[in-house]
């Protein structure tokens, strides 16, 4: 026979001064969980949104990442030449790029912040045709000319539209803004790539890397087939989103492993508080118990009245905890991106499936602290309960 859960529920509602109690050890738990999940969901995002299916990146054999590659001019046209590559009435849509940092001061704080500045080729929007400029223009070739991610000229003093700003030894003009919908080319700041190579007394014609625009997704395995094949050249090709989701691997799993690690250290002190208020009602409900147990109420169905009373506990935390996290999605913040030493800004993303593991948690939270009251509640003798009525 099953105790009836409107029990349960005036229950909590009587003793609602430690009830709210443990509902908001455990909300804070969970608020913090979320938000630490959606942090790193939100950094890698950032970053693997910044490819395309139909792109692919060519780096040096055994480069990492674009910082320690290097790919002379002669390779960029054995690239430009394999099967597979999109072309239009200009030749074949690829951008050999190089990559260096500059600082910036930050108009909050006034700070040096280490800002990517890319050199690209003429084709780079064609290249990345998600990215659209929204004022002024494209850089002229050859011109001492900046286009800046929207990110960039919002957070940056000097990189507005229209500035000229002094780094690497050059003047540079900032002839426009644009957008790349939220992913890392927004905290870039883009040039001529042979201007920046020149200002930065580079080796001439030589890149980073190389990325290219396929005629469909694909075709990149026939790309890097006949790429890793050529015994010209000793390039390696990466689809676009798996490249940046490499790069995004490790500041995402320290996120997640701090917290984690905060949330479990919470998550003790949530349980300790869950189990005082169900050890403490166990203790005031003594004789009720031993009474339903007189009245034919079995063991397990003490012990499933106590557990419920518990997840309901964490249910109502769990959920306030994600509410309370639920204005943190889209709040922009920024972090160094330690693949590239650059400052990367991102967005906080609170999905569905990590609202769910928020509330996940907090019911694993509510079993751990209503279990054991809960067993200690049945095993109650109920002839020494009974004898205090």
């Amino acid at each position: 026979m099953a105790i009836p859960l409107s029990y349960n529920l005036n229950s909590l509602r009587v003793r609602w001064s430690s009830t709210v109690v443990a509902v908001l050890g455990i909300a804070g738990t969970v608020g913090v969980f979320v938000a630490m999940l959606s942090l790193a969901k939100g950094f890698k995002t950032t970053l693997v949104s910044s490819g395309s299916a139909r792109n692919a990146i060519v780096l040096r054999g055994g480069a990492t990442s674009e910082m320690e590659s290097g790919i002379n001019l002669d390779q960029v046209r054995v690239v430009e030449d394999e099967a597979g590559v999109a072309r239009d009435s200009t030749g074949p849509l690829v951008s050999p790029e190089v990559v260096v940092i500059a600082a910036f001061p930050l108009k909050a704080t006034g700070t040096d912040a280490n800002v990517q500045v890319r050199g690209v080729s003429p084709k780079a929007l064609q290249v990345r045709d998600s990215i659209k400029m929204v004022t002024g223009r494209f850089f002229q070739p050859g011109l001492n000319e900046l286009v800046v991610g929207r990110y960039v000229a919002g957070t940056y003093a000097g990189l507005a539209l229209g500035n000229k700003v002094k780094f690497g030894g050059g003047e540079w003009t900032v002839v426009g803004v644009f957008d790349a919908g939220g992913s890392a080319f927004d905290s870039e700041v883009w040039s001529d790539a042979s201007v920046l190579s020149a200002v930065y007394k580079r080796p001439t014609n030589v890149f980073q890397s190389v990325t290219v625009r396929l005629t469909s997704p694909e075709a990149f395995t026939g790309f890097k087939d006949a790429l890793t094949s050529d015994p010209r050249v000793t390039l390696q090709a990466s689809r676009e989103l798996d490249y940046y989701d490499k790069q995004s691997r490790a500041i995402t799993t320290l996120i997640q492993v701090l917290g984690t690690l905060v949330a479990v250290v919470m998550g003790i002190g949530a349980v300790l508080g869950a189990l005082n208020t169900m050890y403490s009602a166990v203790a005031e409900r003594s004789r009720e118990i031993a009474t339903m147990r007189a009245l034919g109420f079995g063991t397990g169905s003490v012990v499933t009245s106590f557990v419920f009373e518990a997840l309901c506990i964490a249910l109502v935390g769990g959920l306030v905890g994600c509410v309370c996290v639920l204005p943190l999605n889209g709040l922009t913040t920024g972090t160094m991106n330690w693949q590239t030493f650059s400052h990367l800004a991102f967005a906080f993303r609170v999905t569905p499936v990590l609202l769910v593991a928020g509330l996940i948690f907090a019911l694993f939270m509510g079993l751990l602290g209503g279990v054991p009251p809960a067993i200690r509640a049945a095993r109650a003798r109920i002839a020494v309960a009974l004898r205090e009525l």
